[in-house]
């Protein structure tokens, strides 16, 4: 019970900062928000037991792309967003058919906590009685990390030291770079 009310509040809070981002046209405001947004998707992962993904959002998606998007507004020193003339209606269209097909695909899923499930019956058991068998590696968390899903933990890995290498060469810069035709340029 105390789980479910956790993540009705984070999710209401989700929902929440994403209106507010689509309603603020301050960017150092949405930048602010976006990195609250992804703490709060960090949150709900450690709620949903999935600790290795929850610090990887709260690496890249709080922290790194945080910073990134406020050292892309310092050198380009725009504060407010362009208002749009009209609405692309091809984008849009885009944005539901990807939207359905996404909810489309959680049909075949697994409820949230059922004991029953393939990941539960199946697959948690052969990594228990076959995982040091079949990898050679004598820690399970190790085989289960680095064999079975190895490219996934390869990815995680990428992400967050390409992003960590990209802001420590925004902040090694020592001149900011003049922009021509954006506002405070030459």
């Amino acid at each position: 019970m105390i789980s479910l009310t956790i993540d009705i509040v984070l999710l209401i809070f989700l929902l929440v900062m994403a209106f507010a981002i689509l309603r603020v046209h301050h960017l150092l405001a949405v930048a602010m928000m976006f990195g609250l947004y992804s703490l709060l998707v960090a949150g709900l992962f450690m709620v949903l037991d999935a600790p290795d993904v929850a610090f990887t959002e709260a690496a890249v998606g709080t922290g790194i792309a945080t910073v990134l998007m406020l050292a892309t507004l310092a050198v380009t020193r725009v504060t407010h967003e362009k208002e749009l003339k009209k609405t692309n209606k091809r984008a849009l269209f885009i944005v539901v058919v990807t939207g359905g097909l996404l909810l489309y695909g959680t049909h075949d899923m697994s409820n949230l906590g059922d004991n029953m499930a393939p990941a539960h019956t199946e697959v948690a058991k052969r990594y228990i009685e076959k995982g040091q068998e079949e990898t050679g590696v004598p820690n399970l968390v190790t085989a289960v990390l680095a064999s079975y899903r190895g490219f996934d933990t390869l990815g995680e890995v990428t992400v967050v030291f390409t992003a960590g290498i990209g802001v420590l060469l925004l902040l090694r810069r020592k001149q900011k770079p003049r922009i021509k035709g954006i506002q405070g340029g030459r």
